[in-house]
């Protein structure tokens, strides 16, 4: 059985992104790993941006993840069950809605390479996002 996990930020194109297609393509295990059960992971925004950054997409397909997802609302998850809640920006976490159901929330802050737009930023992003999401999932699931 999957887990699942909601990465929410405010404009949901670049950090929640990240966070879905790293989780997504490495298979993040959950709990037992013996048992083969592992996370599975969606994004949303609180204000969407309507796209994903260009630049978190190139950041992915450098460490060979090939991300195709698109920026979505936060209201299209209503009624789903979620495991884990993650807000990755202050804001979202202010305005993390209240119907997002019975799973755990967790913050974490990841700054945003969007306001600089330098592809390091980018890369400095998606390298601590890789770092810190699997322990934070991995917490949930001991």
């Amino acid at each position: 059985m999957k887990r699942k996990v909601l990465f929410l930020c405010t404009g949901n194109s670049c950090r929640s992104q990240m966070a879905e297609a790293i989780v997504n393509a490495r298979h993040v295990p959950c709990g037992d790993a013996a048992r083969g059960e592992e996370w599975e992971a969606v994004s949303a925004g609180t204000k969407p941006a309507g796209y994903v950054h260009p630049k978190a997409v190139a950041a992915l397909a450098e460490i060979g993840i090939r991300h195709e997802g698109r920026s979505k609302l936060a209201d299209e998850f209503r009624g789903v069950d979620f495991d884990l809640v993650v807000t990755v920006c202050d804001s979202a976490a202010e305005e993390c809605p209240v119907w997002l159901g019975k799973g755990k929330r967790v913050h974490h802050s990841f700054p945003d390479p969007a306001k600089t737009d330098d592809m390091d930023d980018f890369r400095r992003v998606r390298d601590e996002i890789a770092r810190v999401i699997p322990k934070i999932l991995e917490d949930y699931a001991n």
